[in-house]
């Protein structure tokens, strides 16, 4: 008996990898890092939060103590640890960790580091050949799995699989009874080919939070408009409830528009950690997640600078139980 965990229940740590100079960050490397000590510090105060460090003594410079953290030598490629790192799943007796085959969204980017961090950091996990990224799934924890058709079922994954075989493939490895693909739904500037974790997210076994485009003139409003209608049919049959997210005002960096979202945020235990923009729609975001969750505290996280390299709070981490 296996049960992919849903991230809304309660976990031992958060998996964050620090920038460093050989990464996309380069650019702009001391605001990039002072965002990921922001999100540190914020993990921290409600439990462990592991730092897989290129440096461990220089990563260390940046906090005045070491509570509630745990520093792991590692230098990858980059730092989208939701997609590289180990996946938890409970056993009948245990929780193993699965370590899925990571190629760059495809081989989009070179990832051979990032691929063999799992490996290399935790000895108890366990290497699966399939090719699987945090971000591309989205669990309630009750043997539901939902993700997208152009990432989960893209040739540049596991081209030899059909999708009965790789949906298979994910009841096998994750324990889930059914997937729902959602055939619509994108973010311009997204490199993941459409990760879940950018447009729909669960808060509960049966409330589904997705991110809604209410302006015609966006380029976004018909594919978002059919991933909420095709939502709502999911809806119907599962007794899901919906919460729509504002849609983040148009932002851009070097010309080109960044896939901001504020379903990218970040359950710990008792809080969620939203990212923020500094955009008009970021309070009537954090609003939203106050009313949905009050038992929960809300935290604003500006990731500005992470949505730059196309990603955000949610995809430079990973929750473990």
């Amino acid at each position: 008996m296996k049960r992919l965990i849903a991230e809304f229940e309660k976990q031992t740590l958060t998996q964050i990898i620090f920038p460093h100079p050989k990464t996309d960050w380069a650019e702009y490397l001391l605001e990039a890092q002072e965002c990921f000590v922001n999100i540190i510090e914020a993990v921290r105060k409600y439990q462990l939060c592991r730092v897989v460090c290129y440096s461990v003594s220089e990563v260390q410079k940046h906090f005045e103590s070491f509570e509630n953290l745990e520093f792991v030598e590692y230098e990858g490629d980059d730092t989208w640890a939701r997609d590289c790192s180990a996946i938890s799943v409970e056993t009948q007796d245990s929780i193993e960790y699965l370590d899925f085959r990571f190629n760059g969204w495809g081989s989009k980017f070179d990832a051979f580091k990032d691929d063999a961090m799992t490996s290399n950091i935790m000895s108890q996990s366990k290497k699966i050949d399939f090719i699987l990224e945090g971000g591309s799934i989205e669990s309630n924890g009750k043997g539901i799995l939902l993700t997208t058709s152009e990432c989960m079922l893209n040739p540049n994954r596991n081209p030899h699989l059909t999708q009965m075989q790789i949906t298979q493939k994910l009841k096998e490895y994750l324990g889930v009874d059914e997937v729902l693909y959602l055939e619509y739904g994108y973010l311009a500037g997204d490199d993941t080919d459409s990760h879940i974790d950018t447009l729909v997210r669960f808060i509960s076994e049966d409330e589904l939070v997705y991110v809604q485009c209410k302006d015609k003139d966006d380029e976004h409003f018909d594919a978002l408009l059919k991933m909420e209608k095709q939502l709502h049919a999911f809806a119907q049959k599962y007794n899901f409830t919906l919460h729509p997210l504002p849609m983040v005002s148009p932002l851009f960096y070097d010309k080109e528009r960044l896939p901001a979202t504020y379903a990218n945020f970040l359950f710990v235990n008792g809080a969620v950690l939203i990212p923020t923009y500094n955009t008009p729609e970021d309070q009537e975001a954090l609003d939203i997640f106050a009313k949905l969750l009050p038992q929960r505290e809300i935290v604003g996280i500006d990731c500005g600078v992470l949505v730059r390299q196309h990603g955000s709070l949610h995809c430079v981490t990973m929750n473990f139980v």
